[in-house]
């Protein structure tokens, strides 16, 4: 096992040891449930299940935790503007209570797992709501204030970042904040800019706490679960990029400090966005698309995960329907010559499945991988059943469902209407060809012409 991840914390590529030998601790940030989740939300979670693969694939262990945060967090980093929960239920009209609160975060749960499920993302080993754990929230904080490291405002409780020496390690150390500064306006009381929120009072709705009612800050839940569910010190971190700056760093200092070990995580790793007309896709702006857009389009998601795999997981990408498109046909494609291979299925190929292995442990490099699945299939060195042993070890990691793969039977019908538009194309007569495409269409087919001809599938 050679295993090399970019860690976030050192910014190079690192050979990975598991602290434990050979149990894998793993903490995926999870998603505030106040809305539905976009594509690229998901692309965090797809790189955390190529992660967690890659690592069992390489003969380790992994216990995969992931929060699901309820309460908490606001709009700013700063520690204000509206609470994102408390935005949802204003949203939907709904009664302002923890009740609610819940009601509303158990809903767009199930929505976030339907979209795990259908993009082929094995669930964690534990999904845990941070409203359950208020309790070692406050256990948490209340080390950190019998350590001096905490100060009170009129707004709440808030983690005094000068009396520590590394703030900002995790992306390259403190800002040089203008005293003048938005993020100074926004809490007056603050002593420093950065200064992050543990505690928020809220005397309306929140939860019972020594320090006033109220609700946690957004950062203190994730450390408070990793610890309670991964120990003071574990292997790995993930999240995307956007969390560096603020929510990882402040975890990283909050418990560093609560329970004086270091390195809270010994890697920290992240997933690039993924843009959408060349910005940022973002619930906040409305510029977003979700699994349900794709089916609507009547896309596999499948390909969806297969077009991610194309670029490092380290590497922006900007959604468009053509490239997505044009994925899924290739997908369709390796799905046909893997049920052209037969039924039997033989043993993986040894010089196959090492150049993969090096591949998908060198950082995951999903790009390099990929193309192996093309050339595997045109090598005739290689016996169909071997072939198709060598793709189903390659799918370990991959995920592309292509054990469930069977072969349509397409009815002669649909052929022939199939070949009549093939002709019409090649005539150039783009009308009839459209009225052809619609006529499969209705009859519950699509269409989808590629370079080795058109490629026909059951809606």
């Amino acid at each position: 096992m050679s295993l090399k991840f970019y860690n976030t914390l050192t910014k190079q590529k690192e050979e990975f040891t598991p602290i434990d030998k050979n149990d894998i601790r793993m903490y995926t940030c999870g998603p505030t449930v106040y809305y539905y989740a976009h594509i690229a939300n998901l692309r965090s979670y797809l790189f955390a299940d190529i992660l967690r693969r890659t690592l069992k694939y390489s003969g380790l262990k992994v216990k995969q935790v992931m929060n699901i945060t309820d309460i908490g967090h606001l709009s700013s980093d700063g520690d204000s503007g509206e609470d994102k929960m408390t935005k949802g239920l204003l949203r939907e009209g709904k009664e302002l209570s923890l009740k609610s609160m819940r009601e509303l975060a158990e809903f767009y749960t199930e929505s976030f797992k339907k979209d795990l499920t259908t993009l082929n993302i094995e669930m964690p080993d534990g999904m845990y709501f941070a409203s359950d754990y208020i309790k070692e929230d406050v256990e948490l904080i209340k080390k950190l204030e019998d350590k001096g490291y905490t100060y009170k405002t009129k707004d709440g409780i808030y983690f005094d970042i000068s009396k520590i020496s590394d703030y900002g390690a995790l992306w390259g150390g403190k800002r040089e904040w203008n005293k003048e500064g938005a993020r100074v306006a926004e809490n007056s009381e603050k002593k420093n800019p950065e200064d992050f929120a543990l505690w928020k009072f809220n005397d309306k709705i929140g939860f019972e706490s020594p320090f006033r009612k109220g609700f946690p800050g957004w950062h203190i839940e994730c450390s408070a679960l990793g610890i309670k569910f991964l120990g003071e010190q574990f292997d790995i971190h993930t999240g995307g990029i956007d969390l560096i700056p603020t929510h990882h760093t402040n975890e990283i200092v909050q418990s560093e400090c609560a329970t004086g070990k270091k390195p809270f995580v010994k890697f920290w790793m992240h997933s690039e966005h993924v843009d959408i007309g060349g910005e940022k896709m973002a619930k906040s702006s409305g510029n977003f698309l979700r699994v349900e857009n794709l089916l609507e389009k009547r896309i596999n998601p499948l390909a969806y995960r297969f077009w991610l795999l194309m670029a490092s997981y380290r590497t922006k990408i900007n959604f468009n329907w053509d490239a997505l498109e044009g994925a899924e046909i290739a997908l369709k494609r390796l799905y046909k010559l893997y049920i052209e291979l037969g039924d039997e299925i033989g043993v993986p190929n040894k010089e196959y499945q090492q150049r993969f292995k090096d591949y998908i442990e060198d950082d995951l490099d999903t790009p390099r991988a990929l193309p192996l699945l093309w050339d595997l299939m045109k090598d005739n060195e290689i016996s169909p059943a071997d072939k198709k042993a060598t793709i189903l070890d390659f799918d370990k990691v991959f995920g592309l469902g292509f054990e469930n793969i069977k072969e349509e039977e397409i009815p002669e019908e649909i052929q022939k209407l199939s070949e009549e538009r093939e002709q019409v194309r090649k005539n150039k007569d783009f009308k009839k060809s459209d009225e052809l495409r619609d006529k499969i269409i209705s009859l519950g087919y699509e269409i989808k012409d590629s370079s080795e001809g058109p490629i026909i599938h059951k809606i």
